[in-house]
């Protein structure tokens, strides 16, 4: 059977199965896309179940109903998107994350009903529950501090799931295999792809960051070289294009875990600050006070990582959010709401890094 890589690969017996149903009891699905991802492409798949010959609602293995919908992530279908995922494990990774992590990574994720990667292809399959009414808040517009401060209480809880914890290097997929692959792909493409990124972006972006940027690509070898401290379970794009907000308890729920890594935590924190605050200077005079409370969160899981050293390793973190406008915008497929949150995302990170003189510290 080929891989299920969309919807209308689906049938009946594969959607029932999932709840320990015979197809019978699935009378008809139907799928629509959501979302705005740009490596994976993702659809409501709402399911129309037969009542059951007592008239009572049907029940999965687990004795609930089984759902009324479900979301199913797809490979994108956009070649360049697609290959680029492929090429940099993406897949892999997510998938890879809910099968291993998924319940013990301590932030709200989605529940999974199938977690499947195609190792040939490269490709991989995710069906997972629902989350509506919980509604995604454009990060153009970005968010208010309370909205804000609960994503931060939320990757306090991720990075404290597995502070320092060795085993997560023996998880191939959070290293991408190989850590030195990595850091010579970035670093290479970084260098390579600047000139034409600054290009596109002369206009619309301060000249000021355009310039910062060309400094950071001329050290970029000795940002990206390795240096010690804290080990955590890190999401790596978390803006909040990639989360859900609920009202039922006030918990976010982090989605899209394509680039989750076992990595220095600020890293996430800095790119979350900088891309979901609108104004710069509502993040800078809030910033040092926002990030106090997420490590004031970790508790006595840091040991001796004091306050000064998240706080400088957070300056030097800065860069997360430009550094992934600019390869981003250069590696998927190209689209006018896609150049402008690049451009959105690279403009907060690049006055974060400027306010916080990030280049002192390279």
């Amino acid at each position: 059977m080929s891989f299920r890589d969309h919807p209308a690969r689906f049938d009946k017996a594969f959607l029932a199965g999932l709840f320990g149903r015979p197809a019978t009891d699935l009378q008809d699905f139907a799928f629509t896309p959501v979302g705005t991802g740009q490596v994976g492409d993702s659809y409501r798949v709402s399911l129309d179940w037969a009542a059951s010959e007592s008239g009572s609602e049907n029940k999965s293995e687990n004795g609930a109903p089984p759902p009324a919908s479900l979301v199913a992530k797809c490979p994108a279908a956009d070649t360049v998107s697609r290959d680029t995922a492929r090429n940099m494990h993406l897949y892999e990774i997510e998938t890879q994350f809910y099968t291993h992590f998924g319940d013990s990574c301590g932030a709200r994720v989605p529940h999974v009903f199938l977690s499947d990667y195609d190792a040939a292809s490269g490709d991989g399959l995710l069906l997972f529950e629902d989350m509506a009414p919980a509604v995604q808040i454009a990060q153009m517009d970005g968010c208010s501090m309370p909205q804000l401060e609960a994503v931060l209480d939320e990757a306090a809880r991720l990075h404290k799931s597995h502070w320092n914890d060795v085993r997560l290097v023996e998880h191939m997929f959070l290293t991408y295999g190989h850590q030195e692959e990595r850091r010579a792909f970035i670093g290479g493409l970084m260098p390579a792809v600047y000139p034409e990124w600054r290009a596109r972006y002369e206009g619309r972006l301060d000249k000021d960051i355009l310039d910062m940027g060309a400094a950071l690509v001329a050290r970029f070898a000795d940002y990206i070289a390795p240096r010690d401290g804290p080990m955590v379970l890190t999401h790596g794009d978390m803006r909040l294009d990639n989360m859900l907000f609920s009202d039922a308890d006030g918990r976010t729920i982090l989605l899209d875990w394509q680039t989750a890594a076992a990595g220095p935590p600020m890293g996430d924190i800095a790119y979350c600050i900088s891309t979901s605050l609108a104004q710069a200077d509502a993040r800078a005079a809030l910033e040092k006070q926002l990030v106090g409370a997420y490590h004031a969160k970790l508790g006595d899981s840091v040991g001796a990582y004091d306050f000064d050293a998240a706080w400088a390793d957070y300056r030097r973190a800065s860069f997360a959010g430009f550094i992934m406008a600019v390869i981003s915008a250069m590696i998927v497929e190209r689209t006018e709401r896609g150049d402008e949150m690049f451009a959105v995302m690279a403009e907060r990170s690049g006055w974060q890094a400027l306010h916080l003189d990030a280049l002192a510290l390279i």
